[in-house]
């Protein structure tokens, strides 16, 4: 599975941005998709994951704001980010966890990053 994001720019607080995550394969049968972020100097955060069986979860900080979505005709997630803030400001990475399997048919954990797409914030 490779992750392909998308959608970055340079916008002004307030403003919203769209951001895109096309996976290599079909997402139907991936467990969890997500949108992380990481700031200059800050740890990696989860800003949304949609989890199947279990429904959708945001960050606190964008809760209201952000929307994730799958759309699996697509294979794509996507990261719809309004009123944005300059604390939005990072760099976001989408992630996919699923169950692969070895040489021997067992099934394992696994887990994919994008390469990341910057988002800036002016105010």
């Amino acid at each position: 599975v490779q992750l392909q994001a998308s959608g970055g720019g340079l916008v002004q607080a307030g403003e919203s941005l769209r951001l895109s995550c096309v996976v290599s394969q079909s997402i139907f049968r991936i467990n969890t998709m997500a949108w992380y972020r990481q700031a200059p100097g800050k740890q990696r955060e989860l800003v949304a994951a949609d989890t199947f069986g279990r429904g959708i979860d945001y960050a606190d900080s964008v809760k209201g704001r952000f929307t994730i979505s799958r759309d699996n005709a697509k294979n794509t997630v996507y990261l719809q980010m309004n009123s944005l803030k300059p604390e939005d400001a990072a760099v976001y990475y989408c992630n996919a966890d699923y169950i692969a399997y070895d040489s021997l048919g067992t099934p394992v954990a696994a887990r994919v990053w994008g390469q990341g797409t910057l988002v800036t914030v002016s105010s």
